[in-house]
């Protein structure tokens, strides 16, 4: 096994977080405020600190909301649309003013860190994230608070998923093992299960009346989404006629979301230099976003633990 240890960062759901977590009064010295930029290095350091990769990537939604995902099922991510774009400007997503003049300072800082940052046209930050995790040659850390990236994780291939919904004080490591004891299925099998289970908060209703429990016994019985749905037009297979015709009245949106919730994994992506390091022009260019945006100890702990 490999000594490298590659990390990918959903970064949107990160400085999210960061955002929400660090109070709005820490401000640059001109008074804006910088609380996700500050929250945002506070969570690479504590990261880097306990995992210890080796390469480091900062996955970016270049689309939020896909149209190709949209085409599929015309209520994905609806309920966090602000303004409804058209075929050439994208759908502007709801983001508080004072985080969205944060997401450039961001970006910046991030580079100037020398700290990949790898989007796609189209896509989203899981897109970007599952190809990287389904190409890489070393063990791989995903660090996200999304579920829907718990399909990536990969025992034999050492994928695993750092999960932050329940806080940063309170990671939760995610393998295979840890799937099945939580959710009665295996990664490979997590975008079936979701499809038929739906996620309100990525605006996937799900097949009405089939719930997490539901979903993950009818996998267990039947395989993948294309046996459950057999099994519903099949005299004798088991299930309750209630059951059965509920699956056949959700079938043809669970066909047309199953792509949509799964995420790509064969992107072209650009090859970009994933190896953490700091060069002297690095940390030069570091101390100069410090003082301009008053990164102040955020900053510092960052490049310590980068520099280790």
């Amino acid at each position: 096994m490999t000594d490298r240890r590659l990390m990918l960062l959903d970064t949107a759901a990160l400085y999210f977080r960061a955002f929400h977590g660090v109070p709005d009064t820490v401000q640059a010295p001109d008074g804006t405020p910088i609380n996700a930029v500050r929250g945002l290095l506070d969570i690479i350091g504590r990261l880097v600190g306990e995992f210890a990769p080796t390469d480091l990537v900062a996955c970016w939604d270049d689309a939020w909301r896909p149209r190709w995902r949209v085409e599929l099922v015309p209520s994905y991510k609806a309920q966090r649309i602000e303004h409804e774009g058209d075929a050439t400007h994208p759908d502007v997503e709801i983001v508080p003013e004072a985080l969205t003049a944060q997401i450039p300072v961001v970006r910046e800082v991030l580079e100037a860190l020398g700290i990949a940052v790898v989007g796609a046209p189209d896509h989203e930050a899981d897109d970007v994230i599952g190809t990287l995790a389904a190409t890489a040659s070393v063990p791989v850390d995903v660090v996200t608070s999304d579920r829907d990236l718990f399909q990536v994780v990969d025992d034999d291939r050492h994928v695993r998923v750092i999960s932050t919904a329940r806080g940063m004080s309170n990671l939760e490591v995610v393998t295979d093992e840890v799937l099945r004891a939580k959710y009665g299925v295996r990664a490979a099998r997590y975008p079936d299960f979701a499809t038929l289970r739906g996620d309100p908060s990525d605006g996937l209703p799900g097949v009405a009346g089939i719930g997490e429990k539901t979903a993950a016994s009818l996998l267990s019985r039947f395989g993948d989404l294309d046996g459950v749905f057999t099994a519903a037009r099949t005299m004798g297979s088991g299930l309750s006629a209630g059951q059965a015709a509920k699956l056949r009245d959700g079938e043809e949106y669970a066909r047309r979301a199953l792509p949509a919730v799964r995420v790509v994994r064969d992107l072209d992506l650009p090859d970009v230099d994933t190896r953490i390091g700091l060069t002297d022009e690095r940390r030069e260019a570091a101390a100069v976003l410090q003082e301009r945006y008053g990164l102040g100890g955020s900053m510092d702990r960052v490049l310590a633990a980068l520099g280790a």
